[in-house]
């Protein structure tokens, strides 16, 4: 890439099953000058679509915003069920600087999309993380708690009045959370009891706001299709709670239920920094950077 400027977004959409429908959401990301689509997965279980993509400031910003049109008239919550909580058909939508862009940028990138979606969509939007307009907003959890049901009332509360659009939920599309952060890593670690019940309890003592690691928010899911549950978890600052640290945590919680950890997996892309971290612990190794990678010195 020969852009000056690179942001990456990583947009999560409430669809997650039906393949027709995930198409078109990705397809504005597609075979667009000034946009790389990186990678896009989706879950059933969660009934979640996940999109990372990258992109000069002005291309990326007509890209997501164009998706975000397709998910607001594909999606209806109403009819939507899911293991991942959410409040709109285009649920969250963070900006992060990657390459000559300053955090400032993103802030300022993320209310330009905050206001173009809730004037061309009639959408309710929160600005979020670093772009929020109140203590009280940063947090994610906080805004979608109630989720696309409870909105319909929690919305009309003058604390809880959207930065742009109006203070009315979408009927179908709900609302959409739209912000700057830092990059995160989506980390999940299943485990051999069907229990979610013991997923919660996990969950609860391993994240920053139960007690445990700071830059951790995490929640217990059950995957019905396969008998087990997971402990998923967004590490917010990897370099201050590593992947290998949460998953060691998650392990020791679940002994105190004699259960174990049968697999773990993450979601769209990686900061490689943070594999690298993760190898050095559990291989022991002394002295090791990420210059020692061979893909790493190669992309200099």
């Amino acid at each position: 890439m020969s852009w000056t400027k690179i942001m990456e977004c990583v947009p999560n959409f409430s669809e997650g099953r039906d393949h027709e429908k995930i198409d078109k959401i990705v397809s504005p990301f597609r075979a667009k000058a000034g946009v790389k689509l990186l990678d896009y997965s989706n879950d059933e279980d969660h009934n979640r679509l996940v999109v990372t993509v990258v992109g000069e400031p002005d291309a990326l910003k007509e890209a997501v915003i164009e998706a975000i049109g397709v998910a607001v008239e594909l999606i209806d919550l109403n009819h939507h069920q899911g293991q991942h909580p959410r409040m709109g058909a285009a649920d969250v939508v963070p900006f992060i600087p990657i390459k000559g862009c300053t955090m400032d940028d993103a802030i300022a990138l993320s209310k330009e999309v905050g206001a173009r979606v809730a004037k061309a969509y009639n959408l309710p939007v929160f600005l979020y993380e670093k772009s929020a307009t109140a203590p009280h907003r940063e947090n994610l959890a906080a805004i979608r708690k109630g989720e696309f049901e409870g909105m319909a009332e929690k919305i009309h509360q003058p604390e809880w009045h959207p930065d742009f659009g109006p203070a009315e939920r979408h009927p179908t599309a709900g609302t959409v959370a739209i912000g700057a952060r830092m990059p995160l890593v989506a980390y999940n670690v299943n485990l051999d009891t069907p229990s979610l019940e013991i997923a919660h309890g996990i969950a609860k003592k391993v994240r920053f706001i139960g007690g445990g690691l700071r830059f951790c928010k995490a929640m217990g899911v059950e995957l019905k299709d396969r008998g087990i549950t997971q402990v998923s978890m967004n590490l917010t600052d990897f370099s201050k709670t590593a992947i290998y640290r949460a998953h060691e945590m998650v392990r020791f919680e679940a002994r105190r239920y004699g259960v174990n950890i049968v697999g773990s997996e993450i979601i769209g892309l990686v900061p490689m920094q943070a594999l690298v971290d993760t190898a050095a612990y559990y291989l022991g190794l002394e002295n090791f950077s990420i210059d020692q990678v061979l893909e790493s010195r190669i992309m200099e």
